[in-house]
């Protein structure tokens, strides 16, 4: 599953290295079998972002993209989008979005976020966002994709703040950065994806994947 995901991201030809980093050694060592670029980090990296900011320290960049490896489905095409939007000098932090299904809007793992006109993020919740008071009909919910993109000083400022009142709550790590006043600028990706959490994710996963052949 982590080869499907270096691959898709090695493919949009836009991003050099593209590393897995991982605690687990046995991850590490199915990488170093084929071929693929590891890093290890610490145990006590407490989210995705904390390990990209490790990687940070000894990998200079400009931007930094934080890949969750349990995406298989993801392609190529979802990275253009999401690092077009650092042509815009004000953007710090980039994310992905696609329209939620119907049958998502009101589960609590589907994400929700809500933006202003130009893209920059009101909030995200695990709640129904925003709420159709009136009952107009509103379809216009969107889904977050837990991929993100940060410029190298933003990344350190995340990850030298403590966990906020909302990203408790919410279990959601994103809000750290707007409880403190960082903007995070929110992307159309061209399709949803699968992450794998449960079996029944992974049999979907494989079906997506196998329909690319």
């Amino acid at each position: 599953m982590v080869e499907w995901v270096w691959r898709a991201a090695t493919s949009s030809g836009l991003m050099d290295p593209v590393i897995v980093a991982t605690d687990a050694e046995e991850v590490a060592a199915v990488c170093r079998e084929r071929g693929i670029p590891v890093a290890m980090t610490s145990a006590d990296c407490a989210s995705g972002s904390d390990r990209v900011r490790e990687v940070a320290r000894t990998l200079d960049a400009d931007i930094y993209v934080n890949i969750q490896g349990d995406e298989p489905t993801l392609t190529g095409d979802f990275f253009p989008p999401l690092l077009a939007l650092f042509d815009r000098p004000e953007v710090q932090v980039a994310t992905l979005a696609v329209p939620c299904p119907e049958h998502e809007i009101a589960n609590p793992n589907a994400v929700k976020v809500v933006t202003t006109p130009d893209g920059r993020a009101l909030y995200f919740s695990r709640a129904t966002i925003p709420f159709d008071r009136d009952g107009s009909g509103f379809t216009g919910y969107r889904k977050h994709l837990g991929i993100y993109a940060y410029r190298k000083a933003a990344l350190e400022r995340f990850a030298s703040l403590p966990p906020g009142r909302l990203e408790q709550l919410e279990r959601l790590e994103q809000l750290r950065l707007l409880e403190n006043g960082i903007d995070i600028y929110v992307a159309s990706a061209p399709a949803d994806t699968i992450g794998v959490d449960t079996e029944e994710d992974l049999a979907r996963a494989e079906a997506v994947l196998r329909s690319r052949d």
